[in-house]
């Protein structure tokens, strides 16, 4: 693990179209354990199994800091965008503006976790002056990839400080996300909410059982080749009915979700001994993250059952910190899910739609900020005194 530098190091840049060139353990000592999306192993994957190519819009171009020595300092997983599909901080206004200026406004650079709306480190570097430079070189980068832009999404507050303020823009948004309160059972969750709030979510759970579905965990190495085939199969059904692909491919999801140490956890709903629905999670430190679902068929109140309230069991029963169950989703207030901000830096190199987008910004901060303390009076909880907001 690189030690802090006692002083300014000069560093040397570059940058790789390949995770794998890349020494795993030099990656991973950069970055936090306890996330798994910036971890070699998910990134390359993703790379291996062609989920990001530059044929689907998604050309690596990792940034890498290196010492004197030839020491990896820092690094930032860093792609070259043909378009802002997969992202979820969405800028197709921007976009639009740009070719109405008759500037073109792809390929940008995003460093970003792809298809993963989840906050997390996006600079690797154990010393906060290998941070900044990163970010100056990622800065530099948009001129000579001749890029129209510079992005970093859902980045943790921590590393907000390496962004320029006078050069990055920040946007805000809204996720929904369960925090653990030392609950002993799913009971006593229930038990902390509002009477009539509590009653309907009890009765969505009985409309479950009704239905005489069941629920397994497992852990993604225990399921085999054909099972995890129908795990995609139910996943890949939920991106067909909105007329788009998966981002994920069958030979990513059995190399990554098989592996002995994979942090996957597959919440699997049985009609019977039918494999109807399913929830793909991963676990890793004290937080459960909810990525993706599929069902085969309709049945009231399963994507809560699926989606929430499988996934609240199970960290009460690990006895996890928090449940991100991914991006949007108002809905999720009344299962227990509070508003918390993201954040996302971003640098245009167009100085007009700088400064219009600058402006929009601002305003949509300070709404953002107002809908999340209204949404806060809205959450089904008899107490809030104890939830983050």
């Amino acid at each position: 693990m690189p030690e802090p530098l006692a002083q300014p190091t000069p560093l040397r840049f570059s940058t790789v179209d390949r995770l794998s060139a890349v020494s795993a353990a030099a990656w991973d000592a950069l970055f936090p354990g306890d996330y798994p999306f910036a971890r070699h192993r998910f990134l390359s994957a993703l790379e291996q199994h062609a989920c990001v190519t530059p044929h689907n819009g998604w050309a690596p171009r990792h940034l890498l800091a290196h010492g004197p020595d030839g020491q990896l300092l820092g690094a930032m997983p860093l792609y070259l965008k043909a378009h802002s599909y997969g992202e979820f901080v969405f800028d197709f206004a921007w976009a639009e503006a740009s070719h109405r200026r008759q500037r073109p406004y792809y390929p940008k650079l995003l460093s970003a976790i792809p298809f993963t709306p989840s906050t997390g480190p996006r600079i690797g570097a154990r010393d906060p002056q290998v941070a900044t430079a990163l970010v100056e070189a990622l800065r530099r980068s948009v001129d000579t990839l001749d890029a129209s832009s510079a992005h970093a999404l859902f980045v943790e507050p921590v590393q907000i400080g390496a962004f320029d303020e006078a050069e990055w823009m920040q946007r805000q948004d809204l996720q929904f996300h369960w925090f653990n309160q030392g609950y002993q059972s799913f009971a006593d969750f229930a038990a902390a909410f509002v009477s009539d709030k509590r009653k309907k979510m009890l009765r969505e759970r009985r409309r479950i059982e009704e239905a005489g579905l069941r629920f397994e965990i497992r852990r993604g190495n225990e399921l085999g080749e054909a099972e995890w085939m129908q795990v995609y199969s139910l996943y890949a059904n939920t991106y067909e009915e909105r007329g788009q692909a998966p981002y994920l491919t069958p030979d990513f999801l059995l190399d990554y979700g098989r592996d002995t140490d994979t942090p996957v956890r597959l919440i699997l709903c049985f009609d019977g001994a039918q494999l109807v629905a399913v929830a793909l999670t991963l676990l890793a430190g004290d937080t459960l993250y909810g990525r993706h679902w599929g069902a085969a068929d309709r049945y009231h109140s399963l994507h809560f059952e699926c989606c929430y309230y499988q996934g609240i069991e199970l960290c009460i029963r690990e006895g996890l910190a928090r449940f991100d169950a991914g991006t949007q989703g108002e809905h999720k207030l009344a299962r227990g899910f509070v508003p918390v901000l993201t954040r996302s830096l971003h640098r245009l190199n167009d100085r007009p739609l700088a400064d219009a987008v600058h402006q929009h910004l601002a305003r949509e901060r300070l709404l953002v900020a107002a809908r999340q303390q209204q949404l806060m009076h809205h959450i089904p909880y008899r107490s809030t005194t104890h939830l983050p907001a």
